[in-house]
């Protein structure tokens, strides 16, 4: 797909961020968590404070992928301390890729990695990591084609449903 721009989401962009993250992770996760769990998860993982904390972050960056001017996808990215599980000061987390359903298939997802990686590059990380639902399978396929290998397992609570996210790793070095 053309014309897809990236931008750096900053402060005065959170009432988007909000809107774009809590639709993505619903399209991509209601159908296999109850509904109580999804409201639950959406207004605690997407609340204002909770984005007001992440965009101020100087070891997080958002940016949005753009189409016509409409946000149709995000990225979050974490180094150093604000890593949800490694702490490693040389590694890179993505914390989310997240597109519109509706732009599934377009080559989106891979704009907003190959952005990522980019900044892997530039930050000269050890090794890029994420965590994925092991009930993800179009997830784990888009890392897989992309180099990443499973390297642990975790527990991700949503509302009072554990699940197990596949740690996987791109070694750089």
């Amino acid at each position: 797909m053309e014309n897809i721009e990236l931008r750096r989401v900053a402060v005065n962009d959170l009432d988007q961020l909000q809107r774009i993250g809590r639709q993505t992770f619903s399209e991509t996760f209601s159908s296999g968590n109850s509904e109580e769990n999804m409201k639950k998860y959406l207004e605690e993982g997407f609340s204002t404070e909770k984005l007001e904390a992440e965009l101020a972050n100087k070891n997080s960056e958002f940016y949005f992928a753009l189409f016509e001017n409409k946000v149709i996808g995000y990225l979050k990215v974490n180094f150093g301390q604000s890593q949800t599980e490694i702490k490693d000061d040389n590694t890179l987390e993505i914390e989310r890729i997240y597109v519109l359903k509706e732009f599934h298939g377009k080559k989106v997802g891979q704009i907003l990695y190959e952005k990522a990686m980019e900044i892997s590059k530039h930050k000269d990380v050890d090794y890029v990591w994420l965590g994925v639902w092991e009930e993800n399978p179009r997830a784990l396929r888009f890392y897989e084609k992309n180099g990443f290998v499973e390297f642990d397992r975790h527990i991700f609570k949503l509302g009072n449903d554990e699940q197990t996210d596949i740690m996987m790793k791109l070694q750089l070095k």
